[in-house]
């Protein structure tokens, strides 16, 4: 932490605080690392110098334009030091400083440091400072889709706190829609898809043109671990969250379709797996047989062909149902 890149962030040009005429008044304020230091950090002499004087101005609590430029500097050094981004917002607030002017900073931080939680923290507080979030979502955009990380989770955290806190829903299926037609695998457009769909509610009409959706996405790309897991998460918002797989006969014809076509994607058969148990135990034990055969052979198929490194797992999942239906046939029988 500090090295020569120091250069980098404060400039070739950059004049030491201990020899600055308008910072005469100040004494820094070392580290305490105590008497024998089990590991001692190799600090330059820059990062050393701005973080003396940045203890310094917090120990006399002192809230100054000077004291705002130094956070700058230091946080430069440091982006996720915490300690200073809080002393700068009591810095900011203190003068009633332009906030909007620091949005902008902010900017341009996120811009080299966008998986920074300290960072896209100070952004939330500012933004519900001036209580203005005109422009959260083209800045998340910015990080998520022209920095190439459509994946970021602070990026993610940042959208659905802007949206959630400022009712910013209408136009964000759109947006989800996109990224996942540039990428179908993006399992964090999905989310974002079921974030925004849930807070619409999840009547009958949605969910219908929801599993349309979805299916419609399989018929692509099969096997897509992301738009199964949202299958199936639709699927269960039925019912007030108490649906059951085979409450949907065009989803359940839609997968046994597609395994009698020869699709052996694990993300289906871990679907048939889940709702023939289900339908088994709906039914009577003696009637039941034929798919709890279909969910034992489909658990060997997985443990031995499909998905091996969890046979353990799918051994386990035909057991329990073999309990499950054991247990079943023992109430009935009394």
């Amino acid at each position: 932490m500090g090295d020569s890149s120091d250069e980098e962030y404060l400039g070739t040009d950059w004049l030491p605080y201990s020899e600055r005429s308008d910072w005469e008044d100040v004494q820094p304020l070392a580290q305490d690392d105590g008497p024998n230091p089990v590991v001692s950090i190799a600090y330059s002499q820059k990062f050393r110098e701005v973080f003396d004087y940045m203890r310094a101005i917090i120990a006399r609590g002192e809230k100054s334009q000077r004291a705002l430029d130094l956070t700058t500097d230091a946080l430069r050094l440091n982006p996720a030091n915490y300690t200073v981004w809080q002393y700068r917002r009591d810095v900011l607030r203190e003068l009633k400083a332009d906030l909007n002017a620091e949005l902008d900073y902010l900017s341009e931080v996120i811009g080299q440091n966008s998986k920074n939680y300290q960072v896209w923290h100070h952004r939330r507080v500012i933004v519900e400072m001036l209580n203005d979030p005109s422009n959260e979502l083209e800045l998340t955009e910015n990080a998520l889709v022209n920095d190439g990380d459509a994946k970021n989770y602070h990026a993610w955290q940042h959208r659905q706190w802007a949206i959630r806190s400022f009712n910013l829903y209408d136009d964000e299926l759109g947006f989800v829609d996109r990224l996942i037609c540039e990428d179908q695998r993006n399992n964090s457009a999905w989310n974002q898809r079921f974030f925004v769909v849930k807070h619409f509610g999840y009547t009958p009409d949605l969910i219908q043109r929801e599993l349309t959706y979805t299916m419609n996405r399989i018929r692509i790309i099969k096997n897509n671990e992301s738009a199964w897991n949202y299958l199936v998460g639709v699927m269960r918002q039925g019912d007030n969250g108490k649906a059951l797989l085979n409450s949907y006969p065009e989803v359940v014809e839609f997968v046994e379709e597609l395994y009698q076509a020869g699709n052996r994607s694990p993300y289906l058969l871990a679907f048939l797996i889940d709702l023939y148990q289900e339908q088994a135990l709906q039914l009577k034990v003696s009637d039941s047989d034929q798919l709890a055969r279909k969910v034992y052979g489909l658990c060997e198929d997985m443990a031995t062909k499909h998905d091996v490194i969890r046979r353990k797992y799918w051994q386990y999942v035909a057991t329990h149902l073999k309990n499950q239906l054991s247990t079943v046939e023992e109430k009935q029988q009394q």
